[in-house]
C-alpha cells in the first residue's frame, strides 16, 4: 500500500524533474547577486528556494534545498567586501525559512497520503457499489460510464446492474434522491435486493415488489436513527430479458427517463417513467406495470439518468439526447455499438455542459448478443 502511494505522490508531481524549479531559482540568484552591483544584492532572495521546494519536492528534497541555500547564502554573502554584506540577520531569515519549509513539506505530504487513502476508500465503495461487470456477460453485451459531480467523491446516488438468473437476465438502473453518503447507502440497499431477487424470482413484478419494499424498509430504519430521509426515494427501469423471447423485453419503470432504442433504423422512446419513484408506491393503487416492449435483435437498448438529460450549455439549453444520437447512427450505424454509443453520449454531454457536471451522471448500453458472432446467449449465466 505505501509502494502504491508514493508512486501515485511520484506521479502526482512528476518527482522526474520538480526539483528543476528549485534548482533553477537558486542558481540564478546566487549569479544575479554575484554580478549585480553592491547595491542590488539579492542574496536573502534565497529564502525562497526552500520554499518552492516545499510546495513541489518531497520531504527529503526540501531538506536539501534547505542546506544549499544556507550554504549558498554564506560563500556568496563572505565573497563581498565587509561594508556590503547582508549579515548575520538575513543569514537567520534564510535558515529559519528553510527549516519551515522543511515542516510544510511534511505536512502536505502528510495530507496528500490522506486524501489518496480517502480516494482509495472511495474508489472501494465505487466498486462495492457499482461492482465490475464483465462485458459480455449473461447473454447480454454492454457498457457503462459513471461520472460524479463531485469529481472527489467519485461515487453518487446512480446505481446499475446485471443479474443473470434460471428465469433470464435482469437489469437495474436507477438515480436515488440526492446527493452524499445517504444517497450512496441507499443506492446500495436496492442493488442488494436487486441481486438477491433478482436471481431468486421468477415473476419481474415480484422483483419490482421487492425493490419497493426495501426503500420504505430503508427509509424507515435510516428515519429512526433521526436522519432527514423521509422524503427519499429513487427513479429507476427494471428491465427483464425472457429467456425465450429474442425480440422483446419486459420492463417496469418507477418514474425515470425514458429508455431508448438505438439500432440502424433510428431509434424509439420507450415507456417513459408514468409510475411513481420508488418509495412512493403507497401513495398510488399499485406499483407501474411490467410492459414487454420489443427490442429487435440489432438494437441497443440505451438508460441514462437525469444527469444526461438535464446537463446544460451556457445558454441553459438541455443535452438534445435523441437528436444527437439519432445523427449519429444516421452517419455511421456501428455507433449502435454498446461501447461508442456510451462513449459518444459521455463526449456530447461533457461537451454540451463544458465539463460543469450539476448532477451524477450514468449512461448505459445494453443488447443481446448476437447468435451470428457465435455466440451462446445463455453463455456465462451464473446458476449459483
Amino acid at each position: 500500500m505505501e509502494y502504491g502511494v508514493r508512486r501515485r505522490l511520484q506521479r502526482l508531481h512528476g518527482r522526474n524533474v520538480p526539483w528543476m524549479p528549485p534548482l533553477l531559482l537558486l542558481v540564478g540568484i546566487v549569479l544575479l547577486d554575484l554580478n549585480a552591483t553592491e547595491r542590488f544584492r539579492i542574496i536573502s532572495w534565497i529564502v525562497l528556494v526552500p520554499g518552492t521546494a516545499a510546495a513541489v519536492c518531497g520531504l527529503r528534497t526540501t531538506a536539501v534545498f534547505t542546506v544549499l541555500a544556507v550554504v549558498a547564502y554564506v560563500a556568496v554573502d563572505t565573497a563581498w567586501p565587509d561594508r556590503y554584506r547582508a549579515g548575520p540577520g538575513d543569514f537567520v531569515l534564510v535558515a529559519v525559512g528553510g527549516l519551515m519549509a522543511v515542516v510544510a513539506s511534511g505536512v502536505r505530504l502528510c495530507k496528500e497520503r490522506q486524501t489518496l487513502h480517502i480516494q482509495d476508500i472511495a474508489e472501494t465503495t465505487r466498486r462495492t457499489v457499482l461492482r465490475p461487470l464483465p462485458p459480455r456477460w449473461a447473454g447480454l453485451e454492454h457498457a457503462g460510464v459513471y461520472l460524479a459531480a463531485d469529481v472527489d467523491a467519485r461515487v453518487g446516488g446512480d446505481f446499475y446492474d446485471i443479474q443473470p438468473s434460471p428465469h433470464g437476465t435482469r437489469l437495474l438502473v436507477g438515480d436515488v434522491q440526492g446527493k452524499g453518503l445517504a444517497a450512496v447507502e441507499t443506492a446500495a440497499a436496492l442493488l442488494g435486493t436487486f441481486r438477491e431477487a433478482g436471481y431468486h424470482e421468477k415473476d419481474l413484478a415480484t422483483v419490482a415488489e421487492r425493490l419497493e419494499t426495501r426503500m420504505r424498509r430503508h427509509r424507515s430504519h435510516t428515519c429512526a436513527l433521526g436522519r432527514d430521509d423521509g422524503d427519499r426515494f429513487a427513479t429507476a427501469v427494471l428491465v427483464g430479458f425472457p429467456e425465450h423471447v429474442p425480440d422483446a423485453v419486459d420492463m417496469v419503470n418507477f418514474g425515470h427517463e425514458s429508455p431508448l432504442a438505438v439500432g440502424p433504423r433510428g431509434i424509439r422512446e420507450l415507456p417513459s417513467g408514468d409510475g411513481l419513484p420508488l418509495g412512493f408506491g403507497d401513495l398510488a393503487e399499485g406499483l407501474p406495470p411490467v410492459r414487454r416492449v420489443p427490442l429487435a435483435a440489432d438494437e441497443t437498448l440505451l438508460l441514462v439518468t437525469d444527469g444526461v438529460t438535464e446537463a446544460r450549455d451556457r445558454a441553459d439549453d438541455f443535452y438534445p439526447l435523441a437528436r444527437d444520437i439519432a445523427r449519429a447512427v444516421a452517419a455511421d450505424q456501428h455507433d449502435t455499438d454498446p461501447r461508442r454509443l456510451v462513449l459518444r453520449v459521455r463526449d456530447g454531454v461533457l461537451r454540451h455542459s463544458g465539463g460543469r457536471l450539476v448532477d451524477d451522471t450514468t449512461v448505459f448500453a445494453v443488447r443481446r448478443i448476437r447468435q451470428a458472432q457465435g455466440e451462446d446467449p445463455e453463455l456465462g449465466r451464473l446458476r449459483s
